[in-house]
C-alpha cells in the first residue's frame, strides 16, 4: 500500500497480478483433446459401417452362421478334434467360395437325412464346424451301430453311410473318417478302445469305398477312443459311440501338412 502523499514506504513490494478473462483461462485446452477423441471414434465407426456394407451377402451369411452355430449339441457336443486343421491363409474370395460350397453341402446332406433316412434321423447330426462339414453318426441303445466290442457295422449304419456317399460322390472334397467309443474300458490291455475305434473307422471307410467313394479321396482314418466324447457330461453315454465323417473344404488337404 502506498504512503500518504503518493510516496512508497521503504521495503514495500508491489505485486502485479494478471487476470485472464473468459472460460479459457480456467479449462485450458482439455476440450480440444476430448473433441479430437470423439471425432476419431466417429471416423472409426463409419469406416466399420462402410466395411460391413461392402462385404458380399454370402460372406455375411457365413459369418453369421459361424457365430450362431450351436457348439453345445447334446449337452455340449464334442470339442473340435485335431482333423479340423489350419492351413496358411487363403485368398478372401476363395475362402468365401469354399464356405458357400460347404454350406450348400451341409444343406444337401440334411435334405438326404430328412428324405431318405427319416427313420434314423435321430442318429445323424450334420453341422458346419470351422468350414468342415461334420456328419456325426451316433449310437443308440435300441439301434446300435456296432455290436458291443465289435467293429462290424450294423445294417442301419451301413445304410446311413451309403446314403451319405451319394452326396459326396460328385464333389472333389477330401474326407476324414473318425471312430469314437464310450469310456467303458476292456478288461485287458492287449486290446483297448484305441484299437476298437480305429477298426470301426476303417470299417466305415470300406463301406464308403464300396459305395463308390474313390479311395484317393480318403485323407485320413483315425481312432480317438473315448478322448472326444459327444456327450461330455456322460462319458458312458451310447451316443459317444459313433462314426464321424468330416468333409474338408475344397482345396483343403491334410497331406499338404507333410510336404517338404
Amino acid at each position: 500500500m502506498a504512503a500518504e502523499g503518493g510516496k512508497k514506504k521503504e521495503g514495500t513490494t508491489i505485486i502485479i497480478k494478471k487476470v485472464k478473462k473468459g472460460h479459457g483461462g480456467h479449462h485450458g485446452g482439455a476440450w480440444k483433446v476430448a473433441y479430437a477423441d470423439f471425432v476419431t471414434a466417429m471416423m472409426a465407426f463409419f469406416l466399420l459401417m462402410w466395411l460391413i456394407n461392402s462385404v458380399k451377402p454370402e460372406t455375411k451369411a457365413a459369418l453369421s452362421k459361424y457365430f450362431s452355430e450351436d457348439a453345445t449339441l447334446t449337452q455340449g457336443g464334442p470339442p473340435t478334434p485335431s482333423t479340423d486343421i489350419d492351413l496358411p491363409p487363403q485368398d478372401p474370395t476363395e475362402q468365401s467360395e469354399a464356405m458357400t460350397k460347404s454350406m450348400e453341402l451341409e444343406e444337401e446332406l440334411r435334405e438326404i437325412v430328412d428324405q431318405m433316412l427319416s427313420g434314423l434321423k435321430d442318429q445323424i447330426i450334420v453341422k458346419l464346424v470351422d468350414g468342415n462339414v461334420r456328419i456325426e453318426i451316433v449310437d443308440k441303445e435300441r439301434n446300435p451301430l456296432f455290436a458291443s466290442g465289435s467293429s462290424e457295422l450294423s445294417e442301419s449304419a451301413k445304410k446311413i453311410i451309403k446314403e451319405m456317399t451319394k452326396a459326396l460322390f460328385d464333389i472333389p472334397n477330401m474326407v476324414v473318417i473318425e471312430g469314437h467309443t464310450d469310456a467303458v474300458n476292456f478288461s485287458t490291455t492287449k486290446y483297448t478302445n484305441w484299437e476298437l475305434s480305429t477298426e470301426r473307422a476303417s470299417a466305415a471307410r470300406k463301406v464308403l469305398e464300396t459305395s463308390g467313394l474313390p479311395p484317393e479321396r480318403i485323407a485320413m482314418v483315425a481312432g480317438y477312443a473315448s478322448s472326444i466324447p459327444f456327450v461330455i457330461k456322460n462319458p458312458l453315454s451310447p451316443e459317444n459311440r459313433r462314426i464321424s465323417i468330416v468333409v474338408l473344404p475344397p482345396k483343403k488337404n491334410i497331406r499338404n501338412l507333410y510336404k517338404d
